[in-house]
């Protein structure tokens, strides 16, 4: 591989190299956010939602360009002001600054590829920005995790920075529903982080735009919802992006197990 490389060079050089000009681009946006009040900033949400249908119904003429391809063109667009955007909420509330590393991280995510990145790197931080932009999309992105503590805990991590900029936060947990509300607080956990969540209908939290939750829970509201008698009665919406954290240990480990679910038969 070492002589390959030598002769064709490094193809991850290659694509982090071509994610060098975004971040270029993104860091030169930095100071035009900075300058606005929290409300201008929580109303860049709704100025990028409004560009994406106006951007996909101007070239839906063209037969041969789907709904989606459309969508990521226009998501594509507006990259660099939203990742711009989310970085500085994430200042703001959380007081964490994603460095550039860290944003070729989102858009390696964004991109569809696989991220590497050791603990302490913060990748936790690293997924608010793909998470973000891919939620103006108004269709819903879910973050899968291995277990239920670290959906809630990166969830209610997270959730500020979200909400301060207008989205709604959801967590699919084994017994439970919840969405992020700052107004209601859960005397019973110990952690800052997890007290904010109000318990809520499996629909309901599917229908914010961001969830997080565990591979078995999806998987099992996924096989549940192929058996509902009704179409009111199915808990998850059409399934639009994702991003697996540990993906080998949820793709790969996890995925021998196969998820099984039963019903009574019927005549």
């Amino acid at each position: 591989m070492s002589i390959l490389t030598k002769i064709f060079g490094d193809p991850n050089e290659k694509v982090i190299k071509s994610f060098r000009p975004v971040v270029e681009k993104i860091n030169s946006l930095e100071g035009d956010f900075e300058k606005m009040s929290d409300e201008e900033l929580k109303g860049m949400t709704g100025k990028f939602k409004k560009r994406l249908p106006s951007f996909a119904s101007s070239i839906a003429k063209e037969a041969s360009t789907d709904k989606k391809s459309l969508e990521d063109k226009g998501l594509d667009d507006i990259l660099p002001e939203a990742f711009a955007v989310a970085r500085e909420a994430a200042k703001r509330v959380l007081g964490q600054r994603h460095y550039d590393e860290q944003l070729i991280g989102g858009l390696a995510l964004h991109s569809g590829h696989v991220a590497e990145m050791r603990t302490g790197e913060g990748k936790t931080l690293v997924a608010t920005l793909p998470i973000y932009l891919n939620a103006l999309a108004g269709r819903g992105t879910h973050l899968i995790t291995v277990n239920d503590y670290l959906s809630r805990l990166g969830a209610g991590w997270m959730s500020p920075l979200y909400y301060s900029l207008g989205m709604a936060i959801g967590v699919i947990v084994h017994d439970q529903a919840l969405v992020y509300d700052p107004d209601f607080t859960d005397e019973k956990q110990y952690d800052e982080r997890l007290k904010h969540f109000r318990p809520v209908s499996r629909r309901e939290a599917y229908a914010c735009d961001i969830t997080y939750g565990t591979n078995n829970e999806f998987g099992f509201d996924y096989l549940r919802d192929n058996m509902a008698p009704s179409l009111e009665r199915m808990a998850q919406r059409e399934l639009y992006y994702a991003i697996v954290d540990e993906v080998d240990s949820i793709l790969i480990d996890e995925a021998r197990t196969p998820l099984i679910i039963s019903a009574p038969a019927e005549e």
